[in-house]
Parts: C-alpha cells; sequence; structure tokens
C-alpha cells in the first residue's frame, strides 16, 4: 500500500504537464481509484455465472471487498478508432468471501453466504482493450466504453489466468480530466471453488479519476502539432493553429498587413476612408478618393487631386495646377496659346482675330493708288498716307501673314518691267517694317507686266495695271 501511494504521488506530478486534447492527440492516460472484488459470480450453487451475477445481490458493504484506500491503477494508450490498450494493476484484501450453501444460517433467500476466508491478499495484473463508443454517440463528456482482456490474478496462495470482459462509463468533467466507473466478470481457468486454495471467478468493480495527455503542443495554443499547420507560432482553432496577430479574422500567412487590422476584399489591409484603397497605397488615406488619383479626391474633376489642385472647385489645366489658364480677352484662347491676349480673335488663328474680307479689299484698293516716281521704286510724296492706312490694317492682325506683290504695265522691256515690279513690292515691304509691321509676316514678290488686269492700250487701265496686290497667306 505504501508503494501504491508512492507511485500515485508520481502520476499526480505526470499529469501536471497534461493540456486540453482529444484521445487522438493525448493518447496517453492515467486512471486511479478503488476497487472492488465480489465473489458472488463464483460461488457454487444450481445457478450459472450469469445468474448469479444479476441475482438480488447483498447490500455492498456485506459481499464488496473493498479497501479504504488508492488500490488500483491503469495505464492505456489510445491506438486509433475508438480503441485503446491498457494494463491495470490492482490490490485488494479478501475478508468477504460468497459460497453457496442453502442449509447453512445466515444464507440468503437464493442459498448464498458470505464467510471471512481469512484476510487474503487479492492482487490483479490485467490487460485490456477498450472501444469508446463516445464518438458514436456524438457526445463529448459521456463515454460510454466495452472491454476485453486478459490478466493474472493472485488469490490468498493462489493464482490463475482470468478472461476478461466488461463495461465502463466515464463523465469526462474537462477535456481531459474524467470521472470512471468499470465493472469486469474475470472469468478464472481454475475449476476450484476454495478460498486461499483456488481462483474462483469474481466480478472487480472499479471507480476512479482519469487522466488524458501525452499531446505535443510546441507553440502552447491549445493545438497540438500533428493538427497545427503552424506549430512554431501560437495561433487561433479556427485556422488550424496559425496566427492572426491584427484580429481581422485573417491568418497572418495570407494577410497583407498582418499587424493592422484590416478587410478580408483587401489582403488583410486597413481602408481608412472606404474608397476601396488600401492606406499603404493612399496617397490620401483620411479622405475618400478614386483609384485614378490614387485615394485622393478631385471635386471638381479636372484630372489633378484636390491636394495639388489650387482650384480645387474650378475644373483647370494640369500643367497650370489645377486651375484655368487666364484669358484676357475672352476669346477662348488661353493667354499661353494666345498670340494676340489683348486682341480678341478666334482659336483657328491662335487667338488673334481673322482678316476680314473688308480689310483685305481695303488694302488692295489702298494697294492700287501708291504712286511711285516714273520708272523708279521710290514714293511720290502724295503717297504716304495711304501707306500709313495699310500700315495701320497691318497692326490690326499682327499675327496675320501678308504677300506683297508688284505689278507694271507693259511699256518698257520685260525684264525692266519684272525688275520694277520687284523693287516697288520690296520698297512697300521696307515702309513697313520701318513703321513696326514685323519682317517675318511680310514677303514681296514681283510679276512685271505678266499679270494685267486692264487694257495697256489706254492711259487708265495702265494706271490700273501699276498696282501692289496684298495677299493673305493662310
Amino acid at each position: 500500500m505504501k508503494h501504491l501511494k508512492k507511485i500515485f504521488v508520481a502520476v499526480m506530478i505526470v499529469l501536471g504537464i497534461s493540456s486540453q486534447a482529444q484521445d487522438s492527440n493525448n493518447p496517453w492516460a492515467i486512471s486511479f481509484g478503488v476497487n472492488a472484488v465480489d465473489t458472488k459470480a463464483g460461488a457454487a450453487g444450481g445457478h450459472n455465472s450469469l445468474d448469479r451475477v444479476f441475482s438480488q445481490p447483498y447490500a455492498v458493504k456485506d459481499n464488496w471487498n473493498i479497501l479504504p484506500s488508492v488500490s488500483y491503477l491503469n495505464v492505456s494508450r489510445y491506438v486509433g478508432d475508438g480503441f485503446s490498450f491498457g494494463l491495470t494493476g490492482s490490490v485488494n484484501k479478501i475478508d468477504k468471501f460468497v459460497v453457496f450453501d442453502p442449509t447453512a444460517a445466515g444464507h440468503d433467500s437464493r442459498g448464498y453466504i458470505v464467510t471471512n476466508p481469512g484476510d487474503l491478499s487479492y492482487y490483479g495484473i490485467d490487460a485490456t482493450v477498450k472501444y469508446s463508443f463516445m464518438e458514436m454517440i456524438g457526445s463529448k463528456w459521456f463515454d460510454p466504453s466495452a472491454q476485453v482482456g486478459g490478466g493474472y490474478t493472485f488469490f490468498g496462495d493462489a493464482s490463475a489466468g482470468t478472461v476478461n470482459g466488461g463495461l465502463g462509463l466515464t463523465f469526462w468533467l474537462t477535456e481531459n480530466v474524467g470521472f470512471n466507473l468499470q465493472s469486469t466478470y474475470k472469468h478464472s481457468f481454475d475449476d476450484g471453488k476454495i478460498p486461499n486454495a483456488d481462483v474462483v471467478s469474481h466480478m472487480q468493480h472499479f471507480a476512479g479519476i482519469t487522466f488524458k495527455f501525452g499531446g505535443k503542443d510546441t507553440d502552447g495554443d491549445g493545438i497540438f502539432d500533428k493538427d497545427d499547420a503552424c506549430p512554431e507560432v501560437a495561433g487561433l482553432k479556427e485556422f488550424n493553429g496559425c496566427p492572426d496577430t491584427d484580429g481581422d479574422g485573417i491568418q497572418d500567412s495570407e494577410d497583407a498587413c498582418p499587424d493592422v487590422a484590416g478587410l478580408a476584399e483587401l489582403n488583410g489591409c486597413p481602408d481608412a476612408d472606404g474608397d476601396g484603397i488600401t492606406d499603404a497605397e493612399d496617397d490620401c488615406p483620411n479622405e475618400k478618393g478614386t483609384k485614378m488619383m490614387k485615394g485622393c479626391p478631385d471635386t471638381d474633376g479636372d484630372g489633378v487631386a484636390d491636394k495639388d489642385d489650387d482650384c480645387p472647385t474650378v475644373a483647370g489645366a494640369k500643367d497650370n495646377r489645377g486651375c484655368p489658364w487666364p484669358d484676357r480677352d475672352g476669346d477662348g484662347v488661353a493667354d499661353k496659346d494666345d498670340k494676340c491676349p489683348d486682341v480678341k480673335g478666334t482659336v483657328a488663328n491662335n487667338g488673334c482675330p481673322e482678316v476680314s474680307e473688308e480689310a483685305m479689299k481695303k488694302l488692295n484698293d489702298y494697294g492700287k493708288t501708291i504712286l511711285f516716281n516714273s520708272g523708279k521704286s521710290s514714293f511720290q510724296k502724295q503717297t504716304y498716307p495711304v501707306l500709313q492706312a495699310m500700315t495701320a490694317i497691318f497692326k490690326e492682325y499682327p499675327n496675320s501673314e501678308f504677300s506683297l506683290e508688284g505689278h507694271t504695265d507693259s511699256d518698257g522691256a520685260d525684264a525692266m518691267n519684272q525688275k520694277l515690279s520687284e523693287d516697288r513690292s520690296g520698297a512697300v515691304k521696307e515702309y513697313l517694317i520701318e513703321q513696326g509691321i514685323e519682317a517675318s509676316r511680310l514677303t514681296s514678290k514681283g510679276f512685271g507686266e505678266s499679270m494685267p488686269i486692264d487694257s495697256n492700250k489706254t492711259a487708265k487701265g495702265k494706271a490700273n495695271n501699276r498696282r501692289v496686290e496684298v495677299k493673305l497667306i493662310k
């Protein structure tokens, strides 16, 4: 008994390392408690063994042999599919032995009587194969079982082998601690029925505590390594033992932002402003924006994010920081592109006014009245007002380009007339340049007498043919 108490202390130390598990995770189990031996099943008489087992029993105190201490120890190993294999060692003292003697005083109504065979020692070592019905019935705490096996029993000075079979019931108080009850019928191979000389068939009942242990949980997360997808890192059951550091419901291995709680649709990354763009990729994480603007708003829709837009409520140009370009003359052409920013013009003419037909008619009417000294390219004095009027018209259209074309009458040689027409158109060009007209806007050429507009047979016709025409270059 002293040694059994030492075993009990050692068992309690071992159990200190146990943790929650199922049988497949914690394959080892230790049970200990008290046992009771009832010899009524082996009593000689006119009834078979089962009849004797289930007949009206004596009170427990009358025919059960019980030691008032820990009197059995069982160690078992789960092998799978509800089966486990175990060894049980038990001790007892037999001071109540049931015999069948209907003639003796003190027998019960069926002829059984309890005797004291002399406080015989009882030792049993038994191997069992047990099957648990707990998984079959779908319970997590109510665990009925059946077991078969065999063993060897020492009964006083006698000993013999037995074939065993029984039923058990365990109530699991936690996932690895349970209270168990078991009754086993041990059929002896010894045919005798004499105490201290034979080992009679008997019933042995057990009541005790069972502990499961032996599962390995490296990271201590309550999920055993064999079922833990992340055995080195503490995790959660719903993720098979893998962690979810930020607690957003997405395990770290699938979380693009494992340290910050986020959204499943964004692979676990946060989106503070709810615009569908992760904060890490959002240039404006606290303002709802668009993907085109990298998460920033664009109130006026001009393609410039409000944070970069100097005019966030008015659509403008990207190259002017989101503001519209100024247009001083209001002709729809921005000053930066308007070659006539202070004169209203047309888009087609780069913001400058189009030269009207009326203006062109005036220029050509003036051109017909330019008077040159005979045979020369110099102007007569009275023609300067005409040249000044033409200059004013040219200045009204500062972006337009013109061609000055000189013509003569038929008097004189062709070559001389050709040169004279070139010189006269060139003289008009030089005068206009001197008056502030850009040279790049003017070209001059001469056509001599080749393009008359009137007859060269009359003085009036010749006067009409001597002219400078103005053409608009488009």
